[in-house]
């Protein structure tokens, strides 16, 4: 029931549409979602995410999930990352990939819905640290379509593995343009 509203009002409603897929199979990824650009892009993420039907998550400071407002928090995929212990960001959330049996983190690189000239690289070594792939979504405004990437595990060399990455996104316009990261590979 929950998935068909979902599915009018991203197709029929929105007009929007998905393509390629994620595969269920594995069960622990870094999305990295680029652009993020509007607060748009939350929506579009928890539409597409009830659409494919499988768990995608989100990381915030472990004082978000206390009360009144943690159950909610969890229910929708989220997990408090605790700094305890001098373990950095990273680490912290590297940890998390170790206790859960499945946890696809979706994370935007850009970091703010601000233009950047350069992409924070902790989603790279969260998934270097964890062992686990990167997803390259794209929010595509200017084609109305969520666009799914291969999976893709880093080497080790950022300044290699990034442009790999980036060619994903090649073309995609953000709901506010002009703040879209468009570094072209």
């Amino acid at each position: 029931m929950k998935k068909s509203f979902y599915k009018l009002i991203f197709f029929q409603w929105m007009g929007w549409k998905i393509e390629g897929t994620l595969d269920e199979s594995i069960k622990k990824c870094v999305l990295m979602v680029i652009p993020h650009t509007s607060w748009h892009d939350f929506y579009l993420g928890l539409l597409t995410r009830g659409i494919i039907g499988i768990q995608m998550n989100f990381i915030g400071k472990k004082e978000l999930f206390r009360f009144p407002f943690g159950f909610y928090f969890r229910w929708m995929g989220g997990a408090p990352i605790d700094r305890v212990g001098n373990l950095n960001k990273v680490e912290s959330i590297a940890k998390i990939f170790e206790t859960r049996d499945e946890f696809r983190l979706a994370i935007s690189p850009e970091g703010t819905r601000k233009k950047v000239k350069e992409l924070r690289t902790g989603f790279y070594y969260i998934a270097l640290k964890a062992n686990v792939p990167i997803i390259p979504v794209a929010f595509d405004f200017g084609q109305k379509s969520v666009k799914m990437g291969q999976p893709f595990f880093p080497t080790s060399n950022y300044e290699k593995d990034l442009p790999i990455l980036l060619q994903h996104f090649n073309g995609v316009v953000g709901k506010i343009p002009e703040n879209g990261f468009s570094q072209e590979y």
